[in-house]
Parts: structure tokens; sequence; C-alpha cells
């Protein structure tokens, strides 16, 4: 009961500041600025749209993406990102089979990040 409460008082919250309209404007500035540069409007609107659903129900960015954003835009593509991105501490820890498949998952994640990044970028948001 607790939670639905908290629910609609944040709701009541959004309608009273005008978070709606904003919500609006953003996205219809963003298919503008996509429209300009000769971009697909619906990319755009859709990863607008997920980021407001994203805020709405409290949701914080990938820590792992933001620490791979923040790689790229610093270092740029390199030839280590795996090992920059490792936890020393616990990959230390692991046994040689553990070690292995770590290494394997942290690429699949950065591959993944990697491409997420390449497509905002391309969608300069």
């Amino acid at each position: 009961m607790e939670d639905l409460k908290s629910a609609a008082r944040s709701a009541k919250k959004r309608l009273k500041s005008d978070f709606w309209q904003k919500c609006k404007k953003d996205v219809d500035d963003g298919a503008e600025a996509a429209r300009e540069k000769g971009l697909n409007e619906s990319k755009i609107k859709s990863k607008l749209y997920g980021r407001v659903k994203q805020s709405i129900k409290g949701e914080k960015p990938d820590a792992f993406y933001l620490k791979v954003k923040e790689l790229l835009d610093t270092c740029g593509e390199v030839s280590d990102a795996i090992g920059r991105l490792t936890d020393r501490e616990y990959y230390e820890k692991l046994s040689y089979d553990e070690k292995q498949r770590y290494t394997l998952e942290l690429s699949e994640k950065y591959l993944a990040a990697l491409e997420k990044y390449r497509r905002e970028k391309e969608m300069n948001i």
C-alpha cells in the first residue's frame, strides 16, 4: 500500500511541476534537431522516451556504461580497454576458469556498451 501512495505522490508532483510539458518539449526539440541533421526522428524520439521512463522509474544509468563512456571520452578506443575495466581486486581472487569467464563476460559487456556509445554519438545525444 505504501508503494502505491508513493507512486501517487510522485505522479502528482510531476503534474504540478509541468514535468510532462517539459518532456514533450524535449522530445519535440530532439526530433527537430534530428530532422535538421538528417537523422531518423523515430530513433531519437524512442531514445528520449526511454530516458523519460527511466527518470519516472527512478532508474540510474548503468555504472559500467558510465565507466566505459568516461574511458571512451578521455582516451578513445584503446587496445587495452578490457584491462582498464577489470576489477583487479576481484580478478585476483578468481581461479583460472573463473578468470576466463570473467574476461569473456567483461568483453561482452564492453562491446554492448561500445555499441550504445557509438549510437549515442551518432545521434548526438
